[in-house]
């Protein structure tokens, strides 16, 4: 008699993955490094046949920063165009790598490029959704003066996601920055308006306050500890959560 082999019930139905750019290059790096981004196929392949839907939103400081470029002298319209233009580069990387685990894709761009993606239409995202295909956003919101962060807030709530994991490189929200601060405090749970009073670096305000206004909890985790979409997917209590009481 075979041992039962029940999988596990995830805590979550319909999540939206934030990734940064960050997160598709080794620790400290620059452009994209396909090791780190096969794994991530691999972890949102585990949980996609946990049963649950998947939409992610990709960042692209990892090949352009366009508040630096802004800084710089950069027109801020320019800037944050070829930032979005970045976030194309990685999302192709990450549907290449989550296509070669034969897992279904679909990219969705709120930027013209009928060659490279589909454009962005709300119900046609949910609709790949429930057809059981990761969706990767790319393109931000489609305009300049936003951030990917409020486009992943934006885009949960468009396509009734329960929660958004922000994966980011540390194991949550710390009242300083524990890469320089050896005695900050991590916080295992925020209400939205101590994140917005405090002026904790989690996600901008305008995101932060989108989230507030809609009642869609936050968790803010270490991406580089694997497994750990998964473990999050399924209810343990890891990094930070922010939510309303």
């Amino acid at each position: 008699m075979k041992e039962d082999m029940d999988q596990p019930t995830p805590y979550y139905k319909r999540i939206l993955l934030k990734l940064t750019g960050e997160a598709f290059c080794s620790q400290g790096g620059f452009g994209i490094d396909f090791g780190v981004v096969k794994r991530l196929a691999k972890e949102l392949k585990a949980v996609k046949e946990l049963g649950v839907q998947v939409g992610v939103v990709v960042g692209g400081g990892n090949i352009f920063r366009g508040s630096i470029a802004n800084q710089n002298g950069m027109d801020r319209v320019t800037a944050d165009n070829m930032g979005m233009l970045a976030t194309m580069i990685n999302g192709l990387s990450l549907q290449n790598a989550l296509e070669e685990e034969s897992c279904h894709t679909r990219m969705m761009t709120s930027i013209d490029m009928h060659q490279l993606a589909e454009p962005y239409v709300r119900r046609r995202a949910i609709r790949h959704l429930e057809k059981g295909r990761v969706i990767i956003l790319a393109g931000g919101t489609g305009n300049p003066y936003f951030t990917t962060d409020t486009t992943a807030s934006l885009r949960a709530m468009e396509i009734g996601a329960e929660v958004i994991l922000k994966a980011t490189k540390v194991d949550g929200i710390y009242d300083a920055d524990p890469m320089k601060v050896a005695s900050a405090r991590k916080y295992t749970e925020l209400k939205f308006m101590d994140v917005l009073k405090n002026n904790l670096k989690v996600m901008d305000a305008a995101a932060i306050s989108l989230c507030m206004e809609n009642n869609v909890t936050i968790i803010v985790f270490n991406l580089n500890v694997e497994g750990n979409i998964q473990r999050v997917v399924l209810g343990e209590k890891i990094g930070t959560i922010v939510k309303e009481a």
